[in-house]
């Protein structure tokens, strides 16, 4: 089994790489492979979208590889399980409001908006340890609970049209979507690799997800 991850141009990825590689090892879930060729994603047989930055020029690198129509194919009409992480999260949305709007993979009902709070601790980016909130259950989510915490860095949220689409949130002046998925797809606002022993347990959950 092969599962890509995406590079395209939007940070460091090495951390990312590193611990999917510990846990496809640990599970017994093939290569792992980061790569920026469209040609690549086209033959995986997961995706993994992660990213940092903004959602604009994420969305127009991905474009310009021709990993965006790559990533299209393979999870729209094959049915391949996708995972976003943070920005990568943030693209599976109808659109994004970051700078300017632009329209999203169109995955899952919401759109992307800036944090707003009226709080003056709560400093925006949401940056650090955040404790999660299970809104329903999936697979990814097994041996995961409420009061569970996760890492995040992000300036912008996902605002969900579709609530029965959110998986988790956790409180920041208000609820913020944390995870969100349906069929074949499931998404991160977090970074997984940065979280420790339960951002190790949700990919290698993903690892082993058979949609």
């Amino acid at each position: 089994m092969l599962t890509v991850i995406i590079d395209y141009e939007s940070g460091n990825l090495h951390s990312a790489e590193k611990a999917f590689q510990r846990m496809a090892a640990e599970a017994g879930a093939g290569q792992i492979l980061v790569t920026d060729r469209a040609e690549d994603v086209a033959r995986a047989d997961r995706i993994v979208l992660p990213g940092d930055g903004a959602f604009p020029a994420c969305s127009a690198a991905l474009r310009r590889s021709g990993c965006f129509e790559a990533m299209v194919e393979a999870v729209e009409r094959r049915g391949r399980p996708f995972l976003g992480i943070c920005v990568g999260m943030q693209l599976m949305a109808q659109r994004g409001h970051e700078y300017q709007t632009v329209e999203g993979l169109g995955w899952i009902d919401g759109e992307v908006e800036r944090i707003v709070t009226d709080d003056p601790a709560l400093k925006v980016p949401h940056m650090g340890w955040n404790d999660l909130v299970i809104d329903r259950a999936h697979p990814v989510m097994e041996g995961v609970s409420t009061g569970d915490h996760a890492y995040f860095v992000h300036s912008y949220q996902m605002r969900m049209s579709d609530p029965t689409q959110r998986i988790a949130h956790v409180g920041y002046g208000g609820e913020v979507t944390a995870i969100v998925g349906r069929d074949t797809m499931i998404g991160f606002q977090f970074h997984p690799e940065k979280s420790q022993a339960v951002g190790l347990r949700l990919i290698a959950n993903f690892l082993r997800w058979r949609p």
